[in-house]
């Protein structure tokens, strides 16, 4: 016989980070993209060199087609969650989509209303990219809708929240404040990846909790994250150079050396508070902390 939770005894865990999360996804994640200003940065856009303007199309085409292969690829995890009951983590990862929808919508308007851009893009998509976003973040989503082992959602977490959030796009964030903030320059641009900071922390947050939770209540798991981690760091430091690439000087004076390291620094920090994971009960992951698994306030 079917149960509701919510007219059971059980109601809902409050106390839960991922409804922790999603409180603060009610309070933190509702802007809108139509609201944000692109007046100067529309100004600012016509000053840069065509070296300069090549590269902001370039990161933001990679953002671009990363935060619509997510919003395209989310589906299975939401499904697993439904499936095991885990009615708290469903409604957080509701939140989850709507965000990664919006990123969608407010990359494709910088691109329309601010570069005035109406080519394809993908041409960025260097092969690095492409292992992670054409291959393994798809195929890795898409497992679990016929394979929902807690290996399956380990692969999957590590692939979108460790690598993809945790690696990837945190180094975008450095790279856009190192090339743009400091200058004073796209402040339109800049509220859009500030808001996407504190939207992805809460996701980088659910992926710990997730894997975590794996790891306590499953020995084998370690295995499994630890192999895939190091499967896909390789190809995340390449696309990290792919970003500069080879035509000296690097625009707005960024060097590849500074980005390498800060990705391996967040690669690192990923690592260390899986590990921590490792023999914990799994009552104590429940009510993990929000500062431990990195969301921002």
């Amino acid at each position: 016989m079917r149960v509701f939770a919510t007219t059971s005894e059980r109601g809902l865990n409050h106390e839960l980070l991922p409804m922790r999360l999603y409180h603060k996804a009610k309070r933190l994640g509702i802007w809108d993209p139509k609201e944000l200003d692109f007046t100067k940065d529309r100004e600012d856009w016509k000053t840069f060199t065509p070296s300069e303007q090549d590269w902001i199309l370039k990161i933001c085409s990679l953002f671009q087609a990363g935060e619509e292969a997510v919003t395209r690829d989310l589906l299975p995890l939401i499904r697993v969650a439904a499936s095991e009951g885990r009615l708290e983590e469903e409604m957080y990862l509701t939140t989850f989509l709507f965000e990664e929808a919006k990123h969608v919508e407010s990359f494709r308007r910088f691109f329309d209303e601010v570069a005035e851009y109406r080519g394809d893009l993908a041409g960025y998509h260097k092969e690095n990219y492409r292992k992670i976003f054409y291959e393994y973040l798809p195929q890795a989503m898409e497992r679990l809708i016929h394979d929902p082992s807690p290996e399956a959602q380990a692969e999957a977490s590590v692939t979108y929240n460790m690598i993809v959030e945790g690696v990837l796009a945190e180094t975008g964030y450095y790279a856009f404040y190192n090339a743009l903030a400091k200058q004073g320059k796209m402040p339109g641009l800049i509220k859009l990846v500030d808001y996407l900071k504190r939207d992805e922390s809460r996701h980088i947050g659910y992926g710990t909790y997730l894997l975590s939770r794996l790891i306590a209540e499953h020995d084998t798991v370690w295995k499994t994250i630890n192999k895939r981690m190091g499967e896909l760091l390789p190809y995340a430091i390449g696309v990290i150079n792919e970003l500069l690439g080879d035509e000296k000087p690097y625009p707005f004076g960024l060097e590849p050396d500074d980005f390498v390291q800060y990705a391996s620094k967040q690669f690192q920090i990923r690592m260390d508070v899986l590990e921590r994971a490792k023999g914990r009960p799994v009552d104590e992951i429940y009510g993990i902390s929000e500062q431990e698994v990195g969301v921002l306030s």
